[in-house]
């Protein structure tokens, strides 16, 4: 998979290409290609509608590409396979865009012809930093042209965002004119790809005026979008950008999602929320035990080196151990995935962005719902629950079950939290701040606690290990330790932050 950075520009047909005379980069003019591209979608255009799209490309060295959109406008993920049969999209790119088309076959939906003169802009040592590309379009039915269109490409290479920019001032200066980011096919099948996707993204900001439907409306699209963005990856099995896994983020959605119904319970519709739960409580589970085989992996990689007298030899066999634990989890994953019971969740979970079954007391304001529902999550965190301790009276020496429960309650307060900041309450955004702070610190001693009793059930069934492991759960139960020392002063600072709840609670 490779991220697709690129800006694009309308130009009229008598547009001459400037000299890309550009500060660090020379241009490089390279030979013209022809590019007939044949596009698959479904009946309805999800794929297009939603940004994304999957095509075979004669000309290309790898033919068949997925184009996957991301939160950044102009940027795209690209997953591209070679040859098969161009008339059959390869099993291996529709499983990639599945939560999008959700079971809905996919046929030939628009044939383009591209026409591309290219030139790269490389720095001394010739290595491509961006290419700039000219494309005349047709687009095909039959051997008819009933539209043609010409733009132009910039495409991020290995150069600068700053490279971009200095580009397209001479671009701009030469007559051309900002494009947006809108896909060669969408401009193809103009307002048939146009209309708004399956999946409807949350509003960016909520007026004061808001509802108490428009902040769950709000919530439930976010979770879902985190979902099914991070559906593609996780089938990918890749690493994100920033180190992170879709593993971890699309569990995330799922438990975000979970904890919005249940804190705006009195706001939705239960005939519709309960069963939904249930179902995001099951596509939970298998991601939470793929992610808990992450995390113990990664502590044993960055915890190793500091813990003295560990065996290397015993390290690499309990590290092939614990591969094999998420080999496991993993399959059981993606096996779900195939299943018609998870893409029947995607069609309720896509629906849920269109509409949301709400109760009559979802048409109060926000601002006179929330508090009351914000207080409840926040209230078991303060008080505690049959069984679980208050934040406040959480015991040093308590048990880690104890510790770990008082963290799902901060997650839920967070979650409620960030949910009813979104229409604008500055007193609830600090606190879900400072909650998100409190989780991650909660979250250090919950990995220490699991990674330690981890390490020393291996001990039992792995003799042969068992001096390395009890080194490492020794490690950890310091680690353990040290988190909480410092929990009393972060959950002070917490408490602070929601004192305003208290007339509620």
């Amino acid at each position: 998979m490779t991220l697709e950075e690129e800006r694009k520009y309308d130009v009229s047909p008598s547009f001459v290409l400037p000299e890309l005379a550009v500060a660090d980069a020379r241009p490089a003019a390279r030979p013209a290609v022809t590019l007939t591209a044949t596009y698959f979608d479904t009946a309805g255009l999800r794929l297009a509608r939603a940004g994304a799209s999957l095509r075979h490309r004669v000309g290309d060295a790898l033919p068949w590409t997925v184009k996957l959109p991301t939160a950044v406008p102009g940027v795209r993920q690209e997953i591209s396979l070679a040859g098969g049969d161009p008339a059959v999209p390869p099993e291996a790119l529709t499983w990639l865009v599945a939560a999008l088309t959700r079971g809905s076959p996919l046929t030939p939906v628009a044939v383009l012809r591209t026409r591309r003169q290219r030139v790269d802009l490389c720095d001394a040592a010739g290595s491509r930093l961006a290419e700039v590309a000219d494309d005349t379009v047709e687009v095909l039915s039959g051997t008819a042209v009933p539209r043609t269109f010409r733009e132009i490409e910039v495409e991020r290479t290995g150069g600068s965002p700053e490279l971009l920019s200095a580009v397209e001032e001479l671009l701009l200066a030469a007559g051309a004119r900002a494009g947006g980011f809108t896909p060669k096919l969408v401009r193809a099948l103009g307002a048939a790809a146009a209309y708004p996707p399956d999946l409807l993204p949350p509003a960016a900001t909520l007026p004061a005026t808001a509802r108490a439907a428009d902040v769950v409306i709000a919530a439930v699209r976010g979770a879902v979008a985190r979902i099914v963005a991070h559906d593609p990856l996780v089938r990918l099995d890749e690493p994100l950008p920033d180190a992170d896994t879709a593993v971890h983020q699309m569990r995330v959605g799922v438990r975000r999602l979970r904890s919005d119904l249940r804190t705006f319970k009195p706001l939705l519709d239960q005939r519709w929320a309960r069963p939904l739960r249930a179902e995001l409580g099951w596509l939970g589970d298998l991601l939470g035990a793929a992610r808990d085989a992450e995390v113990l992996r990664d502590r044993l990689h960055t915890t190793a080196a500091a813990v003295p007298g560990a065996d290397d030899g015993e390290l690499a066999a309990l590290d092939t151990i614990l591969a094999a634990r998420r080999e496991q989890a993993y399959a059981d994953l993606l096996a779900a995935l195939r299943t018609r019971r998870y893409l029947a969740l995607m069609e309720r979970l896509t629906a849920a962005t269109r509409h949301v079954p709400l109760s009559p007391a979802a048409t109060a304001p926000a601002a006179q719902a929330l508090p009351g529902l914000l207080a409840r999550p926040w209230g078991r965190l303060v008080h505690g629950t049959k069984g679980v301790p208050g934040a406040g009276s959480l015991k040093r020496s308590a048990p880690d079950v104890d510790w770990h429960q008082v963290r799902i309650h901060v997650k839920r307060a967070r979650y409620a939290a960030e949910a009813a900041a979104a229409a604008g309450d500055r007193p609830t955004a600090r606190l879900a701040k400072s909650l998100a702070r409190l989780q991650d610190a909660l979250g250090e001693h919950t990995d220490a606690a699991l990674a330690a009793a981890t390490w020393l059930t291996l001990a039992e069934s792995h003799p042969d290990l068992a001096t390395t492991l009890t080194r490492l759960a020794d490690h950890e139960r310091a680690q353990a330790t040290i988190a909480r020392r410092a929990y009393p002063a972060r959950w002070g600072k917490t408490q602070r932050k929601g004192t305003f709840l208290s007339l509620h609670v």
